[in-house]
């Protein structure tokens, strides 16, 4: 009976017109965007939210497989669910251990979306900065690589517009990265990801999931907005306060340290 009912609510369609859609596309999409509401504001609950909508999305992409109404195997999409899986689990490990590591947030910062848990005088948090010469090499290279091999492997597979495909799922690994890094540089990814992925996702026919990256694309530029804002205060406010003396940090620890015990 449970069984029945999970496949349902699996194959529940919206018929609009001709065309018919998947729940589980529109609701898996809907994660996403709580996914990316929550990376803007840095708060943990970011992560496993969009684990939710990858596992849902994963089966959506896969649609000759799943025999879904688009009947389209999109493989660097459906891949890239995957890939989030990972990324994600690594980014949540590393915003908690920001967040049980006792450091600061900024000071207009709400107590209750803080992904930190004791306030410092340090600014060794999961802040905004942007990436290094040597990080922006990294990622330029793994682009370009990443998108050939990706194409030819996808082209192998039989996906359906490969080079399209190669790049965003590139892209996303790269976007997916610099955020548990914290690099500002992620949301200018997920623009390039969404001017390829809108078009594709359109001529596929997963309409939901192309309107979707239209909003996310609302969202990419409005955090990019509030995470370079972020990194200017944080730096602005280093300026005058300067950084902690080796002291002043071996205390910090040790009153850390105290208190948690």
């Amino acid at each position: 009976m449970s069984g029945s009912l999970i496949t349902s609510l699996l194959d529940a369609q919206w018929t609009i017109g001709d065309t018919s859609i998947l729940w589980r596309e529109i609701i898996g999409n809907g994660f996403g965007i709580a996914s990316a509401v929550g990376g803007m504001r840095r708060v943990i609950w970011a992560w496993p939210v969009g684990i939710i909508g990858n596992i849902l999305l994963f089966t959506v992409f896969l649609g000759g497989v799943f025999h879904t109404p688009q009947d389209l195997d999109l493989y660097g999409q459906a891949g890239r669910q995957v890939m989030f899986l990972i990324v994600s689990s690594y980014g949540w490990w590393q915003w908690h251990r920001a967040k049980t590591a006792g450091l600061r947030e900024p000071a207009q910062a709400d107590p209750s979306r803080s992904i930190l848990s004791e306030p410092a005088d340090t600014y060794e948090a999961v802040q905004p900065h942007w990436a290094s010469a040597r990080e922006r090499v990294f990622m330029a290279v793994v682009a370009v690589v990443g998108t050939c091999g990706f194409a030819w492997l996808f082209s192998a597979l039989g996906s359906w517009g490969p080079w399209s495909d190669a790049w965003i799922f590139t892209g996303s690994l790269l976007a997916t990265l610099g955020m548990a890094r914290g690099w500002t540089e992620f949301w200018l990814i997920w623009i390039a990801v969404d001017l390829v992925g809108v078009p594709l996702l359109f001529s596929a026919g997963y309409y939901p999931s192309a309107l979707l990256y239209l909003i996310y694309a609302v969202f990419v530029i409005w955090g990019f907005v509030v995470w370079l804002k972020v990194q200017r205060e944080t730096q602005a406010r280093a300026r005058v306060e300067g950084p902690p003396t080796a002291a002043d940090t071996t205390g910090q620890r040790t009153v850390r340290t105290a208190q948690r015990h």
